[in-house]
């Protein structure tokens, strides 16, 4: 799973900055002021959770079958995907998605919390 955690975060940080260029460059006068300052909340959460699946990747690599890691990665892509995609959704199209956002939230805070379990595992000897 590390190859897709790391992909995922790339692709995360790639449409991250893709959506920064077009909030910066396109979106100024064409959508409210309160609507552009939901799209800078959902692009510093894509991008702060980008990093967060390349470190998933990096951590996979040395614990290849930890299912903390791939609880946190899930938790990290499919949050960050349902909780973006709805402010997204609502900042552009004026569409409410009305579970997707919490559901996304929830799931972060899940990857969020599977990852600080690592901290507190027993180390398991060879």
């Amino acid at each position: 799973m590390d190859r897709v955690w790391l992909g995922a975060g790339g692709l995360l940080g790639l449409t991250g900055v893709m959506m920064a260029a077009l909030a910066a460059h396109a979106l100024p006068g064409r959508i409210t002021a309160p609507d552009l300052a939901f799209v800078h909340t959902a692009i510093e959460m894509q991008m702060w959770h980008a990093l967060a699946l390349v470190g998933c990747g990096i951590l996979a690599r040395q614990t290849p079958r930890s299912r903390r890691i791939l609880v946190a990665g899930w938790g990290f892509l499919l949050g960050t995907l349902l909780f973006c995609g709805a402010v997204y959704v609502l900042a552009l199209a004026g569409t409410e998605l009305p579970a997707m956002a919490p559901t996304g939230g929830f799931l972060t805070m899940l990857g969020w919390i599977s990852l600080a379990s690592l901290a507190f595992r027993r180390s398991v000897k060879p």
